[in-house]
């Protein structure tokens, strides 16, 4: 199917995300284009962070089994069927870039895994990573920038 990319109609890799889904606009889930998904997966699973935060990793999203037929994660939207864990913001869904100040690199990553998983809507991010671990079998990161 070509090679497994994760890309968004509002910000290219490397570059700034629009203040309309961080904490300074509307705080909205930024659109999310999917495409060479390889045969194989049975689930696709997303985790945003921000490797940048003072404490280490600061996890805004994460989102599993999703459909490996997903092609786009519309903007404000969860796809159907798809799971939401826990934030570092103690909420549950998207929790877009807040950076006290300076510019830090957001990380969407995106991965093609082999099962789908059994976890509660709590899960956070090392739950989700342990879980999926043994069952990666391609990935994909688009990176984002905000600063305050």
């Amino acid at each position: 199917m070509g090679t497994f990319t994760l890309l968004s109609p509002v910000f290219s890799d490397g570059e700034v995300i629009p203040s309309f889904y961080t904490c300074d606009g509307s705080d909205v889930n930024p659109p999310l284009l999917i495409s060479g998904v390889p045969e194989a997966a049975k689930s696709l699973a997303l985790i945003v962070d921000d490797p940048d935060a003072l404490n280490g990793d600061f996890v805004h999203w994460t989102l599993w089994n999703i459909s490996p037929y997903t092609r786009e994660i519309a903007e404000n939207t969860v796809p159907q069927g798809a799971m939401e864990g826990m934030t570092d913001f103690g909420e549950i869904g998207w929790g877009g870039p807040c950076p006290p100040s300076g510019t830090h690199r957001y990380r969407f990553k995106l991965y093609a895994l082999d099962i789908t998983l059994d976890l509660p809507v709590s899960a956070r991010k090392k739950e989700l990573e342990a879980t999926m671990r043994e069952h990666i079998f391609d990935q994909t990161v688009l990176v984002g920038k905000y600063a305050r």
